[in-house]
């Protein structure tokens, strides 16, 4: 049967050990030899996503079996990736990290698309135990097919061989070995990443790619790809409906955390998304029937938001007159009437919600959540349960007004009451993904329908 869905899966045995520059590296060399590359993140993260892009010049979508569930997971990757000459998959954490019970880890992943793995190893100041960690990966769960391993950081020739032989040994194979090079690390801050949006990323992507050129067998990794288990093609119908409305997105430096599938979603269902930028439109799109504010770094922008007054006051006009407003964590705090940055600096925000963001120097939460919606509202009606995801460093301060979920920590089983209601306002700390709750959002486009005066 022939392998209409090439594919392979960069892993790591954890976070920081270097596979999304190895990856990005690989897109970009693939992309150099003229492979129609498509490019995959394995969990929540937005800002990996924005690497791939870069580096393969298409949109990068996310896979979380948590978020949209296992055969919507599936449906997403054959649909998307229907065509390509290879796809790559970055995963998440190390190997078998992920949820609760595993869920959305790589190796779950790498199980429902039957996808060959290789597991990055940072093997700075180790030698021979690095043959000892991948064997202790392979080991684990020999239902994995784990290929082989890239070595990261390797600091001569005869570190490499010291590993390679004993990687040899225990029948690994390697891959290749990056060397040790500053100029390789993607910046960072306290979300992970910083987004290609703010740094000179091109520049970075060109000597990443030119390493793996040189030190990493691409043909190997081809050819492993192609050899991959046949996948069957799912459907997946998209865009079914003529736009019947406008629905404008807040995207720029401040706003970008948004899942490419979600918004087909929409698009889906008859919305034609108009992005626009709160740090430089003075006014938000004409016509829009609703509006989306995504997660992002607000509290790095927040003097350049806060002096956009005009598009501060549409805002808060918009909201006063009912339009349908959906906003997620960075949304969230732009939506309140004030953010107070890292240094304890206040700036306005556009006063749609009362209450104040503010920056901590501690994790407030990371991780997956079940939600309960509390009553009806533009995403869903009381009783509906959602699936979403939490990361953030700022917490909420006399936000007024009734909470609009109940939602228990899916680590912890902790429950607590988050986000605000107001008007047709849904505003929390919650990103979720739309191809997981299609209700939700049937509901914000039904909810958009009426504000214009059109039928559902």
């Amino acid at each position: 049967m022939k392998n209409d869905f090439p594919r392979l899966i960069i892993a790591a045995t954890q976070s920081g050990s270097g596979k999304t520059t190895i990856t990005a590296g690989l897109l970009a060399a693939l992309k150099r030899r003229g492979q129609n590359v498509q490019s995959y993140k394995i969990g929540p993260d937005y800002i990996d996503t924005g690497w791939h892009s870069l580096a393969s010049g298409k949109i990068s979508h996310n896979l979380d079996s948590w978020l949209v569930g296992e055969d919507k997971l599936k449906e997403i990757f054959t649909a998307t990736s229907e065509g390509a000459d290879i796809s790559i998959i970055e995963g998440v954490m190390g190997l078998y990290d992920g949820g609760r019970g595993g869920i959305s880890s790589t190796a779950e992943i790498s199980k429902l698309l039957n996808a060959p793995v290789v597991l990055v190893i940072d093997a700075k100041s180790m030698g021979t135990s690095a043959a000892a960690i991948a064997l202790g990966f392979r080991e684990f769960d020999r239902t994995i097919n784990l290929a082989g391993v890239i070595l990261n950081r390797i600091g001569s020739d005869s570190h490499r061989k010291m590993i390679v032989d004993a990687l040899d040994k225990i029948g690994i194979k390697c891959f290749g070995a990056i060397r040790r090079n500053d100029e390789f690390i993607l910046p960072e801050r306290h979300l992970g990443l910083v987004p290609t949006t703010e740094n000179n990323s091109a520049d970075v992507i060109e000597k990443i790619c030119a390493a793996v050129e040189s030190q990493v067998d691409v043909d190997a990794l081809i050819s492993l790809a192609k050899n991959s288990s046949p996948l069957k093609n799912l459907p997946y119908t998209l865009n079914l409906t003529p736009y019947t409305l406008k629905i404008g997105v807040a995207k720029d430096e401040a706003f970008s955390f948004y899942y490419g599938e979600s918004l087909r979603e929409l698009e889906r269902l008859g919305a034609e998304i108009v992005f626009f930028s709160p740090l430089r439109d003075e006014h938000l799109p004409e016509n829009i029937s609703g509006l989306i504010i995504g997660g992002g770094f607000p509290e790095m922008f927040a003097a350049r938001l806060e002096q956009n007054k005009k598009i501060r006051a549409d805002i808060f006009h918009a909201a006063e007159i009912g339009l349908p407003i959906f906003a997620e964590c960075g949304g969230f705090m732009y939506l309140m009437r004030e953010l107070i940055d890292f240094s304890g600096k206040s700036f306005d925000m556009c006063g749609v919600l009362d209450g104040a963001a503010v920056m901590t120097d501690k994790l407030q939460m990371v991780g997956y959540v079940a939600a309960e919606i509390l009553s009806d509202c533009v995403i869903g009606k009381a009783g509906d349960k959602i699936r979403a995801h939490e990361f953030h460093f700022s917490k909420e301060l006399d936000v007024a007004g009734d909470r609009i979920f109940k939602c228990e920590r899916m680590r912890t089983g902790k429950e607590y009451f988050a986000g605000a209601v107001k008007k047709n306002i849904v505003a929390s700390y919650l990103h979720i993904h739309f191809a997981g709750c299609p209700n939700a959002a049937k509901t914000f486009i039904d909810a958009c329908k009426k504000f214009r005066g059109l039928s559902s």
